[in-house]
C-alpha cells in the first residue's frame, strides 16, 4: 500500500487523496484516473490544505523560482529567502525537502545521491494513453499531442514526478490571467505547449507565435507560460525580442526541453530500428518479446531491440522501411555499402541538426552574447528530461567500440560532445555526468483498462530499469581508445636521449635551440582526420573535468575519477587481488582483475649485446627482433593509421571471461611490437609474439608461438607455425586488406585452442569425434599442457606476464585443482609425444609410469602454495 501511495503522490496527489482513492478502488491506476477526474479534490491535506491540482502560486515564475533540486543537495541557505517571499514558501515547500534541517553525521556521504550503485534496479508502472490529435492553423495535417504518460515516462528520481506533473498540468489546464489583475484571462490548452510537430523548428515557431500575449485592458505584454510581465526593454544591444521570448522563464525552458528531447529520442530510436531491420514493425515487435528479461548478471546497454521499440513508440510520423547494409547478418552484404554509408550520413546529419537546435535551449551561463533569464533560473524538470531522454541517445553513441566509425560520423559526435560540455558547465546539471544511466531491461504490458465515461482506453506497462555506466564513465572508454590511437599515429619514438648539438651543427641549423629535433612526419588526410577527432575527444573530457571542478568541487571529481576505467601504464599490485570465498565471488574477482590488466603498455626492450655496431637501435626479447629493428627509423603513414585503429579497439575489447581470456603487452615506444597471452582450456596460458610489419594491414600480422617444443594442436606446430587462413598459412577465408583486424586473429586462435577435441582440426579427421584416436590425441595434449604450459609457465613465468600468470593461477586454483584430478583419472597412461599426431600403437601403462601423476601432484602443490601465500616468487 505504501508503494502505491508513493506512486500516486509522485503523480501529484496528496497523501490523503491517495489513501482515499486506493481505499475505494484498490487498483492504483484506476485510483489515479479518479483523482485526475477530480473525484477526491475535496479531500484536504492536513496542515497544508493543498489539492492535487496546483494553482498558479505553486508554479515557477521568474519571480518565484526555488533552487534546482539535485540529488546531492542537503541543506539550503535559509538566508537567501527574502522576507517578502516568506508567505510563498509553503506554496512550494513540497517540492523541496531541504527547508528542514537535516542531521549531519560523519558517516553521511554527500554524493550518495549521485554515485548510487549501478546494481540499482527499479520497477516503474507507466501509463500509455490513446493518442490525441489536433488541427492547428500552421499545419495542414493533424498534429499529435504529447500525453501526460509520454511526458512523465522514465525512471524517476526524488521529486521529479511532482515537478513534471505540476508543469504539465499547469500548461494544459486553467487559464493565464493578466498579471495586473484586471480580470482578463486566456485559457490554456494542451495544444498550446504540447503539439508534436514533425520538425522541432516548427514547434519553436509555434511557441514564438503564442508565448507573448497582450492584455487589451492594461495594454501590457505578458508571458503565456508563466503569467509574468514581459520586459519590453532590451538589456543588451545584441538581444532581440524575437530571439529571447522563449528564454523569458523557466517554464518555457522545461517544456521546450521536454518536448524537444522527446522528439529527439523518438527520431533516434526509429532510425536504430531501421538499421536493425525492424523499422517496418514498430512497437508491435516488442509484444512478442514482452516477457524477455536480461540475465541478472548481464550489463544493460540500453540499445537492444526492445528498448528501441519502447523509445520509438512515441514517434511523430510513419516509419520508413529498414536500411541497407547494416542488417547485422553473419554474411556481410557489401553490394549496397556505399548507399548504406550515404544513408547513415544523412541520418547522422538529421540527428546532429536536431541536437544543435535543442541545445540552444539548454541552460548555459556561457551563452554567446551573455546569459538569459532561463539560464539563471533552471527549471527543476531540466535534469529530469536530460536523465530520462537524452541519456538514451548519449549512452548508445558512447558505447560505440569503433573509433573509426565514430570519426566517420564526426558530425554527430562533435555535437554530442558540445552537449556534454554544456551540461557539465552548469551547476544545476553537472551532477548528471556522474549519475549511472538507468536503462530498460524489460517491458511488460498490462491488460488495458476499460473506457469509462467516454474516456480513452488507458494501457499500463511495467518497465524494469537497471543502472549502468554514467556519461563521464562511458566517455572515458572512448578517451582510452583515442589515447591509444594517438599513440599509434605518433610513429616510432626514439628511445635514446637527445644529444647536445655541437657548435658547428648549431650554425648549420636555422633554428639553433640547442637540441637536435627531427621534424615530425607529415600525416596524410585520413590520419589527420582521425588525429583531430581523437584530440577533440580528449579536449572534451578535459573540459568536462575542468567544469566539474569549478561547479562541483575537487572532491566530486576525485570521487568520479576513482571509478573510471583505466589502462595500465605502471606496475599493478596483483598481490592485493583477493580470492573470494564462494565460486561466484571468485569469478567476479577474476573478471574484475582481468578487465584491469588485459591491455598494458610496457618496456619490452632488452640490453644490447656486447659489440653491437648498431647499439643505438633497441633490441627486444622477441621472435621478430631483427625485422623490428630494420624499420626502427622508418615511417609508414598508412600502417600508422591501421595500428592506431587497431589499438583503439584492442584497449577496450579484448575478450575476458572465467573460462578464457586474452592479455596483451604492447611496447610503450614501439606499438608494432606486441606480446599476447591467451588463456586456453581450464586456465592454460599460451604465449605468442606478434609483429605488425611495414605493410600492415594490407598484409596480415606475423604471429609466432613462444616457449614450446610441443605441438598442442594440429594448427600449432612445434616449430612455431600457426595454421590459420587469416594469416595466409592455411586454406579458407583469408586476410582482407584494410579490413581484417588483429582482434580477429586473436579470437580465432583463442577459439582454436579452446576446442574440446583438437584432433578434429587435422585435415581429414573432422568426422572422427569421440573415436579412440581423438581421445588418445586429447590425452597426449593434456600431458603436454600440464608439463609445459602449466608447470613450465608457473615455475619460470615468461616476462612480462609473470604477475598475470601467477595471479591467474591463484584466483583459479580451486577450479584447476579439480580439473587436474579429473584429467588424471581419465589419462590413458601412454607416454607423451612431442607431436600429438603420433599417438598410434598400443601402450600398456598407468599415469604414474608416464610421469603424468607426478606432474599433476607438483602442479597442485604449487596451486595450494599460491592460495595460502607460501609460494616462492
Amino acid at each position: 500500500m505504501d508503494k502505491q501511495i508513493q506512486q500516486l503522490v509522485e503523480m501529484g496527489a496528496t497523501v490523503p487523496q491517495a489513501r482515499a482513492a486506493l481505499h475505494k478502488y484498490k487498483d492504483v491506476m484506476q485510483a489515479a484516473e479518479r483523482i485526475f477526474d477530480g473525484e477526491f479534490a475535496h479531500i484536504r491535506d492536513e496542515g497544508v490544505g493543498g489539492r492535487m491540482r496546483p494553482d498558479t502560486s505553486s508554479i515557477l515564475t521568474p519571480s518565484r523560482t526555488p533552487h534546482t533540486s539535485t540529488p546531492e543537495d542537503v541543506v539550503q541557505d535559509h538566508d537567501m529567502i527574502d522576507a517578502d517571499d516568506e508567505d510563498d514558501v509553503e506554496d512550494y515547500v513540497d517540492y523541496e525537502s531541504d527547508f528542514e534541517p537535516q542531521p549531519m553525521t560523519r558517516e553521511v556521504d554527500p554524493y550518495a545521491g549521485i554515485f548510487f550503485s549501478k546494481d540499482r534496479r527499479e520497477e516503474v508502472i507507466e501509463v500509455e494513453e490513446e493518442a490525441e490529435f489536433v488541427t492547428l492553423p500552421e499545419s495542414q495535417e493533424p498534429i499529435k499531442l504529447m500525453m501526460q504518460g509520454e511526458w512523465m515516462k522514465g525512471c524517476p528520481e526524488g521529486n521529479e514526478q511532482s515537478f513534471l506533473f505540476a508543469l504539465y498540468d499547469y500548461l494544459c489546464n486553467g487559464s493565464c490571467p493578466c498579471p495586473q489583475g484586471c480580470g482578463f484571462k486566456i485559457s490554456r490548452k494542451k495544444c498550446h505547449f504540447f503539439p508534436l510537430f514533425p520538425e522541432f523548428s516548427s514547434y519553436v515557431q509555434h511557441l514564438r507565435a503564442i508565448v507573448k500575449r497582450s492584455c487589451p485592458n492594461c495594454n501590457i505584454e505578458f508571458c503565456f507560460a508563466c503569467g509574468e510581465v514581459v520586459n519590453t526593454v532590451n538589456n543588451r544591444p545584441s538581444a532581440s525580442r524575437g530571439n529571447t521570448s522563449l528564454f523569458h522563464c523557466s517554464n518555457m525552458q522545461g517544456v521546450i526541453l521536454g518536448v524537444g528531447l522527446a522528439m529527439l529520442e523518438a527520431t533516434f530510436a526509429e532510425q536504430r530500428q531501421q538499421l536493425t531491420g525492424n523499422g517496418n514493425q514498430g512497437p508491435q515487435r516488442s509484444k512478442s518479446n514482452k516477457k524477455r528479461k536480461l540475465h541478472a548478471h548481464s550489463t544493460p546497454t540500453g540499445d537492444d531491440e526492445e528498448s528501441d521499440s519502447y523509445y520509438a513508440s512515441f514517434a511523430m510520423g510513419r516509419k520508413a522501411k529498414g536500411g541497407t547494409g547494416y542488417a547485422g547478418d553473419q554474411r556481410e552484404d557489401t553490394s549496397g555499402q556505399l548507399e548504406a554509408q550515404a544513408q547513415q550520413r544523412a541520418k547522422d546529419g538529421k540527428i546532429g541538426s536536431l541536437l544543435a537546435q535543442i541545445r540552444v535551449y539548454l541552460p548555459s551561463l556561457r551563452r554567446h552574447g551573455g546569459a538569459l533569464t532561463s539560464d539563471y533560473m533552471v527549471h527543476p524538470t531540466a535534469l529530469a528530461h536530460l536523465r530520462r531522454r537524452f541519456n538514451y541517445l548519449c549512452s548508445t553513441l558512447l558505447r560505440n567500440d569503433s573509433l573509426t566509425d565514430m570519426s566517420e560520423r564526426s558530425v554527430l559526435y562533435f555535437e554530442l560532445f558540445e552537449w556534454l560540455e554544456t551540461i557539465s558547465n552548469h551547476e544545476a546539471l553537472a551532477s548528471m555526468m556522474a549519475m549511472p544511466i538507468m536503462v530498460i531491461s524489460s517491458v511488460k504490458s498490462v491488460a488495458p483498462k476499460r473506457a469509462v465515461h467516454g474516456k480513452a482506453v488507458i494501457r499500463e506497462r511495467a518497465i524494469i530499469y537497471e543502472g549502468s555506466a554514467g556519461p563521464r564513465e562511458l566517455l572515458e572508454a572512448i578517451v582510452i581508445q583515442a589515447q591509444a590511437a594517438i599513440k599509434g599515429l605518433e610513429g616510432m619514438k626514439p628511445s635514446d636521449p637527445e644529444e647536445e648539438m655541437t657548435e658547428e651543427q648549431k650554425r648549420m641549423t636555422a633554428k639553433g635551440k640547442g637540441k637536435a629535433k627531427e621534424p615530425s612526419p607529415s600525416l596524410n588526410d585520413e590520419n589527420e582526420k582521425l588525429l583531430a577527432f581523437c584530440n577533440r575527444i580528449l579536449a572534451t573530457a578535459s573540459a568536462i573535468d575542468r567544469s566539474l571542478r569549478e561547479t562541483k568541487g575537487d572532491a566530486f571529481v576525485d570521487r568520479l575519477h576513482a571509478a573510471l576505467p583505466k589502462i595500465l601504464t605502471s606496475t599493478f599490485d596483483h598481490v592485493s587481488v583477493r580470492i573470494g570465498e564462494t565460486e561466484e565471488e571468485r569469478k567476479k574477482a577474476y573478471l574484475d582483475w582481468a578487465m584491469q590488466v588485459r591491455f598494458e603498455y610496457c618496456d619490452l626492450t632488452v640490453p644490447s649485446p656486447d659489440g653491437d655496431p648498431n647499439a643505438s637501435v633497441p633490441h627486444y626479447k622477441f621472435y621478430f627482433n631483427n625485422e623490428a629493428r630494420m624499420i626502427a627509423n622508418s615511417d609508414f603513414p598508412k600502417r600508422s593509421l591501421a595500428i592506431a585503429k587497431e589499438l583503439a579497439v584492442l584497449t577496450t575489447n579484448l575478450p575476458v571471461s572465467w573460462d578464457s581470456s586474452v592479455f596483451l603487452k604492447v611496447d610503450e615506444n614501439r606499438v608494432d611490437i606486441i606480446k599476447a597471452l591467451i588463456i586456453g582450456p581450464e586456465g592454460t596460458p599460451f604465449l605468442f609474439d606478434i609483429f605488425l610489419g611495414p605493410t600492415y594491414n594490407h598484409t596480415p600480422p606475423s604471429v609466432k608461438p613462444t616457449g614450446g617444443r610441443y605441438r598442442f594442436n594440429p594448427n600449432l606446430y612445434a616449430d612455431g607455425k600457426v595454421c590459420l587462413s587469416l594469416l595466409g598459412t592455411w586454406s579458407g577465408p583469408g586476410w582482407i586488406s584494410g579490413r581484417s583486424t588483429l582482434l580477429q586473429v586473436l579470437v580465432s586462435i583463442q577459439s582454436m585452442i579452446l576446442c574440446d577435441e583438437p584432433y578434429l582440426n587435422e585435415p581429414g579427421w573432422a568426422n572422427s569425434g569421440g573415436t579412440p584416436q581423438s581421445k588418445a590425441y586429447s590425452a597426449n595434449v593434456r600431458r603436454m599442457v600440464v608439463k609445459t604450459a602449466m608447470l613450465g609457465n608457473l615455475k619460470n613465468p615468461p616476462e612480462p606476464f609473470g604477475d598475470v600468470i601467477r595471479t591467474h593461477y591463484r584466483l583459479k586454483a580451486d577450479a584447476i585443482i579439480t580439473q587436474l584430478d579429473r584429467w588424471l583419472a581419465i589419462d590413458d597412461g601412454k607416454q607423451t609425444t612431442g607431436d600429438s599426431a603420433q599417438t598410434s600403437g598400443k601402450w600398456e601403462a598407468t599415469p604414474s609410469s608416464n610421469g603424468f601423476k607426478k606432474d599433476v601432484e607438483e602442479m597442485q602443490s604449487l596451486l595450494w602454495q599460491l592460495k595460502d601465500g607460501t609460494f616462492q616468487y
